[in-house]
């Protein structure tokens, strides 16, 4: 998840078209720090921990009440109006968004499960309880699935493939392309293949994080999207998460650290059955001791 963290912390201080739709930008600055992005991120991976082998309901009824958890414990990260509502209502409901915060906090459902069938299944289930329409499914579906990918050595044009094929985004621009009238825009579908875009062309995850926010736009959330695949393809430096951890709150790293710590035998069971022996695919663990 330092990958999704990570975009969301570097892309803040961009959002809302404020950056000049280029590279060379300074990665940290006082104005780098986690939102809505980052705080979902959590709350989604701390219920698909808990709920791992439940039914679709139990699972459903976990992230409803863990995203509410957090995000009530955050009230002032940036979330969008409707979302807002959903966090505070008696009966919340799924409200047919197609916004693309069901992208921006799916990528624990990329890293959780043994099957591309299951990722894509538990990703759908966590943008359903709020992101019911068809594209916020989608987005979601899309970016789990690239994380899975990447992660069990398929190379970028097998990723690239596979999305054109089960989702039909365009991917056929380049980010040259795309840049100059590209403009601040919150919904999947204007998003999600902007940031699938700008991980295929990064050439490794620090190359990823400024390529995705020299595209401009919603650029917290789409550099959160971005990251989350780029660590699933070239892992994260060493400095690049001690920067990351320094910017996070003790509850937030106790998940964080939970999913990073958490037992890897399944994963790594996978990775030998395809033949792969990178373990940079792994999240490392981070280690309680150096807090």
């Amino acid at each position: 998840m330092f990958g999704a963290i990570l975009g969301d912390i570097i892309g803040a201080p961009f959002e809302f078209d404020r950056g000049k739709k280029t590279k060379d930008f300074p990665m940290f600055s006082r104005e780098s720090h986690f939102t809505d992005d980052t705080v979902m991120t959590i709350a989604v991976a701390e219920a698909l921990m808990d709920s791992r082998g439940r039914s679709e309901e139990e699972t459903k009824q976990a992230l409803v009440d863990s995203m509410r958890k957090w995000g009530r414990k955050y009230p002032h990260a940036g979330y969008g109006g409707r979302f807002r509502h959903w966090l505070w209502a008696e009966d919340p409901q799924p409200y047919g968004s197609f916004g693309n915060g069901s992208a921006m906090r799916v990528a624990a459902a990329g890293w959780l499960y043994d099957t591309l069938e299951e990722t894509q299944e538990k990703a759908r289930w966590t943008a359903e309880v709020t992101h019911n329409h068809p594209e916020g499914i989608k987005g979601a579906e899309a970016t789990a699935c690239a994380i899975f990918l990447a992660r069990t050595g398929k190379s970028k044009q097998e990723i690239k493939d596979f999305t054109i094929g089960e989702f039909g985004y365009n991917l056929n621009r380049t980010c040259d392309e795309i840049r100059p009238t590209y403009r601040h825009v919150e919904s999947c579908q204007e998003t999600v293949p902007e940031a699938i875009t700008a991980f295929l062309e990064g050439k490794d995850f620090e190359d990823v994080i400024r390529t995705a926010v020299s595209l401009g736009g919603d650029c917290d959330t789409l550099t959160c999207i971005a990251g989350s695949m780029a660590e699933a393809m070239f892992g994260v430096p060493e400095e690049l998460k001690k920067e990351c951890r320094n910017r996070l709150s003790e509850d937030l790293l106790k998940v964080l650290d939970r999913f990073t710590d958490r037992d890897h035998a399944g994963l790594r069971r996978l990775l030998k059955k395809e033949g792969i022996s990178d373990e940079r695919r792994i999240p490392a663990g981070t280690g309680r001791a150096s807090h």
